[in-house]
């Protein structure tokens, strides 16, 4: 597919990304939803134009390598927001200062993650983790970015937080990208041998 601008490329990036999360969502079997996830990120990652992966690298990129969905790495939990406000900010190289707002936590049987607000135009939650494994992204990977649609959905009281829905960050690709990496209260000291990995 071709765009007359490379923002209208980006623009139907973030539209296919929303309808994939939205099929996500709407499938009833997450083991069944993590297939078509993997399936559709990896058809995106090659061949669409505003892919993080160099231009370059596409037509021998395999795809992301994504370890076999393990159903006890899924949960469902409550933002505990009884918490102490607390501000982080990213200084990016290409979007100047990236403002965050902590709004809560989520209490995992894994650890604990913190859950940002994006405090930026349009505003979001953001909860991104790095774990202890050798295999994963030492920046950290994104389980939940609203900005991006990448949410798996949840009621009033509970959101669904499915390790095996992690992701690499744009920048785990390619340098030519800035992303909010990691900080330290998103952290966790276990390996979380699901999601996607490294390489």
């Amino acid at each position: 597919m071709t765009f007359a601008a490379p923002a209208l490329a980006v623009a139907d990036w973030r539209r296919q990304v929303f309808a994939l999360y939205q099929a996500v969502r709407a499938e009833p079997d997450p083991a069944a939803a993590h297939a078509h996830w993997q399936a559709t990120r990896n058809d995106l990652l090659t061949k669409h134009p505003a892919s993080p992966v160099p231009v370059e690298r596409r037509d021998r990129y395999a795809g992301a390598p994504v370890a076999a969905y393990r159903p006890e790495f899924r949960f469902e939990a409550t933002i505990d927001t009884d918490v102490k406000p607390f501000s982080w900010e990213f200084q990016s190289a290409t979007d100047g200062v990236i403002p965050f707002s902590r709004v809560g936590v989520l209490h995992l049987p894994v650890g604990d993650l913190d859950v940002w607000w994006l405090e930026s135009y349009g505003g979001g939650l953001f909860v991104p983790v790095k774990d202890a494994s050798s295999s994963t992204y030492g920046g950290g990977r994104y389980l939940i970015d609203t900005v991006k649609g990448a949410d798996l959905g949840s009621d009033p009281h509970e959101f669904v937080v499915d390790l095996n829905f992690a992701y690499n960050p744009s920048c785990a690709y390619s340098p030519e990208w800035t992303c909010p990496l990691a900080p330290a209260t998103n952290t966790l000291s276990v390996e979380l041998p699901v999601g996607e990995l490294s390489g």
